[in-house]
């Protein structure tokens, strides 16, 4: 896969932590951008924010339709059948952007992923297969799409994951959200889970638990 382009934002100079924030089927880096002033974090924090833009690639339950996406979904049933080589070969390439912000002088344990939808997907296998401590991963309306096949690294074995879902998603029904926190459950984790009464979107209320959640994990 070619090197990621992305959008930058930094709440201050020489930022001392960094999120990396991926966007669903379709969208664009520009897709969360605004939601940085609405986290509520302090005046003096300085955090890099890096919305990545996804590849153009066919996707298969749009007709074939060229459009930016992490991977191909071949079928929408509950277990989301999907191209997981293509999945694997967006994390290795958000893994990139991680790398760099280390080389930066960011702390690898004050770097967060996040993710929306087939974003999420990614951020799990990235957050959690990852070969150094990272702040924890944010799973937002998405499923666990690799459970069977990531390779944990000891280095984020108790990584913090919070998954927000909405209770009226058509998109990725909350049962798939629930169905990540048993995986992850089976797998050792103790991931935190917030539902908030929304389709498949982000609303205020989530946007400030977020907002928490950075400040408690790098700030």
């Amino acid at each position: 896969m070619q090197e990621l382009q992305y959008i930058e934002l930094e709440t201050n100079p020489n930022p001392t932590a960094a999120v990396i924030w991926l966007h669903g089927l379709g969208a664009s880096g520009h897709d969360f951008e605004p939601v940085v002033p609405e986290l509520g974090l302090p005046d003096n924090a300085a955090v890099r924010f890096i919305f990545p833009h996804a590849p153009n690639m066919p996707v298969t339950i749009n007709g074939g339709m060229t459009m930016p996406a992490w991977y191909d979904i071949k079928a929408m049933d509950i277990d989301r059948v999907v191209d997981t080589d293509q999945l694997m070969a967006s994390s290795d390439a958000v893994a990139k952007l991680v790398d760099r912000e280390i080389e930066r002088g960011v702390k690898s344990e004050n770097i967060v992923i996040a993710g929306f939808s087939q974003g999420g997907a990614v951020a799990y296998e990235l957050g959690l297969s990852y070969p150094k401590r990272l702040a924890g991963i944010i799973a937002l309306s998405t499923y666990f799409a690799t459970a069977k096949t990531v390779k944990c690294s000891e280095a984020n074995r108790d990584i913090p994951i919070r998954i927000y879902h909405g209770t009226f998603d058509p998109m990725v029904p909350e049962a798939l959200g629930r169905q990540s926190v048993e995986k992850l459950q089976d797998m050792g984790f103790e991931p935190t889970y917030e539902t908030y009464p929304m389709e498949h979107s982000v609303c205020m209320e989530e946007i400030v638990d977020i907002g928490k959640f950075l400040r408690v994990n790098v700030l």
